[in-house]
């Protein structure tokens, strides 16, 4: 029970690599470095693996196994305690986090070998890890909220790395701020629900939460508004409609940045976060609608934006805030444990989609745009051969991982206590667009005739140390979902049935909330399963059809929606729309209002002409020490008659 007592273990590894890292490392030679910095995140898995193992001895009686270890801030009844939590969601959770993160910091080593601040990068990298660790493993939503400021300062940080380069450090502020509009909600979330249960633990939040109702979907209650307030900082770290924007524009960052960040851990915290409070959300109806609506719209928004792209990260930007929307989707539809499992699956496929995009990019000396490459399956064998495994399994190809976990969403969304026939067929249309984006990065990337100068450019397959994270990801990305196998044999559900003790009441309730809904037949999953997997391949289809066969019909189809294309391509102008609405009158404001008329002409002017009086005065004051005795005893004189007045006047 070693891990189990001294839970701190997990999250102070991460952290003495970053701290021992970024004192030392400079003056370390980069074997040194990469001893440290990769060092502790594996150390911090091995922790992990001891955990779960440890974890899997304890009786049910004893999950959620809570360690509390001092009381970290007190204020009349308001008391917070540092206190760490594991159960059947965070065990999951930690094993996402730590395994990939250990991958992509391995993988690191070679992609980042010839860039300048290594030794800061990796100190980053770890530090984030640290961070994203306590938001998982926190037992109250004060430490969970350190966890969540701490992922979105270190993604500041890691977006902006190159910050001599402008559209770096403008796209790590465009990222810090944006979350911040989010986590402002958030944070009034966290003051009404201390308000409303008299704690922010989870054992005493829901604890107190089992003896209220289910809130009416048109009457909303406390519930609600804390839920939509929580909601707001989900949608922000998670970039769903509307607080999007920042994460396409993170692909700024190095390309491991945008594996470990945008794709396998921070983004999917909102998620987390929903899931974890599924005790409050699974009473507040209305908030759960919210969530539901907001992920389908987003999941189809964002595939769309996928399909115009060139850029090859901007595509798999685009293809995360989709599939975070399959996961609002589900945690909205009271599928929480379906929501999870694709956090897992996705976490697996989409960090290899991005680090096989960043063996593209090594390998074309830096190039990111697709229409420049072609040619590359030949050249870049293992490569192609683990980005085609990650594009099967996000497709829904059967048998992938994406195949178990997106098809159990669609399916939950269609036949579930909460389900919605309109959010069905919207993420239905998303996992078309999906497979259709996503093998049109295939084809123009990998196959067709080279776009680009075979003589100054010289393409070649990444180190070995690049690729056995991307081979072992891509062997996760086949069998991640199996755990799900049994089912469609009428067997169990081992994942679901795992977050069972997490998720378990909340289903009950939603039961109860619809009393006339009955388990779906078990041949509907297979009929259901048959429609995703043509729509699939519709997709594949549609790709195929226009980057394969008839390349140019692609540049025809475009032609010939000319006004929709180029509305796709600039990405709706939501950007441009938020500028003018938004960021132009702010910065108006302050440079006219505030500037001007605020600092310059109040603050500034009170200063200064106080500065002003005083000089003016001070200036003819000073004339009266002229230095002359005549003109001392005159102003005696003076003064005395002065008094003297003044005396007789009082006493009149």
């Amino acid at each position: 029970m070693f891990i189990l007592d001294h839970l701190w273990i997990i999250m102070a590894l991460p952290l003495a690599g970053s701290m021992l890292t970024l004192l030392a490392g400079r003056h370390w030679p980069k074997k040194l470095v990469n001893l440290s910095s990769v060092g502790f995140p594996v150390l911090a898995f091995i922790a992990y693996l001891e955990l779960a193992r440890e974890f899997f001895a304890l009786s049910s009686t004893q999950i959620p196994w809570i360690k509390d270890y001092f009381t970290w801030m007190t204020a009349g009844n308001f008391r917070v305690d540092f206190a760490l939590q594991i159960d059947q969601l965070t065990i999951v959770m930690l094993g996402v986090v730590t395994f990939v993160g250990m991958l992509i910091h391995i993988y690191s080593i070679g992609y980042m070998a010839h860039e300048e601040g290594y030794y800061r990068f990796f100190a980053e990298m770890n530090l984030f890890m640290f961070f994203m660790l306590t938001l998982v493993m926190s037992a109250n939503l004060v430490l969970l909220f350190v966890g969540w400021e701490g992922v979105g300062l270190c993604s500041y940080l890691l977006i902006s790395f190159f910050f001599t380069k402008h559209s770096a450090a403008s796209a790590g502020k465009k990222a810090f701020i944006t979350t911040r509009i989010g986590d402002f909600g958030f944070t009034i979330g966290i003051l009404m629900a201390f308000w409303l249960f008299k704690a922010v633990d989870y054992k005493s939040m829901f604890a107190a939460v089992n003896h209220m109702g289910i809130e009416s979907m048109h009457h909303w209650g406390y519930l609600t508004v804390i839920c939509l307030l929580l909601l707001a900082g989900a949608v922000g770290k998670s970039a769903q409609l509307p607080l999007y924007v920042w994460l396409p524009d993170a692909m700024e960052g190095p390309t491991p940045v945008s594996a470990l960040i945008h794709a396998a851990t921070m983004v999917t915290a909102g998620v987390y976060m929903v899931a974890r409070m599924n005790p409050l959300f699974s009473r507040a109806p209305a908030a759960m609608l919210f969530v539901a609506i907001i992920g389908a719209v987003t999941a189809l928004y964002a595939a769309t934006i996928g399909l115009a792209q060139s850029d090859i990260k901007k595509v798999l930007a685009y293809s995360t805030i989709s599939q975070l929307g399959y996961m609002f989707l589900a945690c909205g539809v009271g599928a929480y444990a379906a929501g999870i499992f694709h956090l897992m699956t996705h976490a697996f496929f989409k960090a290899l989609l991005f680090l096989c995009a960043g063996s593209v990019i090594h390998a074309m000396g830096g190039e990111q745009d697709m229409f420049k490459m072609g040619g590359l399956r030949k050249k870049i064998p293992w490569t192609y051969g683990t980005m085609l495994v990650a594009t099967l399994a996000i497709s829904g190809a059967p048998l992938f991982a994406g195949f178990f976990s997106k098809d159990e969403i669609l399916f939950d969304a269609y036949s579930g206590t909460n389900s919605n026939f309109l959010l069905y067929a919207l993420g239905m249309a998303g996992a078309l667009l999906t497979a259709c984006y996503m093998f049109r990065l295939i084809f123009l990337t990998f196959h067709r005739e080279p776009r680009f100068d075979e003589h100054h450019v010289h393409v070649h397959e990444s180190p070995k140390v690049m690729l056995v994270p991307l081979v072992i990801l891509a062997i996760m990305s086949v069998i991640g979902g199996w755990f799900v196998l049994p089912t469609y044999w009428g067997g169990k559900d081992y994942f679901k049935g795992f977050l069972d003790p997490v998720f378990g009441g909340s289903e009950a309730l939603a039961q109860q909330l619809h009393p006339g809904w009955h388990e779906p037949p078990h041949g509907l999953e297979y009929e259901m399963t048959t429609i995703a997997v043509i729509v699939a391949f519709i997709g594949f289809l549609i790709a195929l059809y226009l980057y394969i066969l008839k390349p140019a019909a692609a540049k025809k189809l475009a032609d010939s929606t000319k006004p929709i294309y180029t509305l796709i391509w600039n990405k709706y102008y939501v950007d441009e729309l938020y500028g003018a609405v938004i960021i132009g009158p702010l910065i108006w404001l302050s440079r006219n209002v505030l500037w001007k008329v605020i600092d310059t002409g109040l603050i500034d002017g009170t200063v200064n002409g106080l500065a002003f009086l005083s000089r003016g005065v001070g200036g003819g004051v000073r004339h009266i020490q002229s230095g002359n005795t005549r003109s001392y005893a005159t102003w005696v004189v003076v003064g005395a008659i002065a008094v003297t007045v003044f005396f007789v006047w009082m006493v009149h």
